[in-house]
């Protein structure tokens, strides 16, 4: 699974950690999280991260 990263602050989304504050369960790929998820440091949106 790729990891994403954002294009704002650098956060890197990692498929394999998920977002565990964000309620976001280990194993979840980027594509699977909800549209309405945001970066858990900046707080921008799906669309602002990248694949690395």
């Amino acid at each position: 699974m790729a990891k994403y990263v954002c294009s704002a602050c650098g956060y890197v989304y990692d498929p394999e950690v998920g977002d565990p504050d964000g309620g976001i369960a280990p194993g979840t790929p980027f594509e699977d999280l909800p549209d309405d998820w945001v970066c858990p440091i900046c707080g921008v949106s799906k669309d602002m991260f990248v694949a690395e």
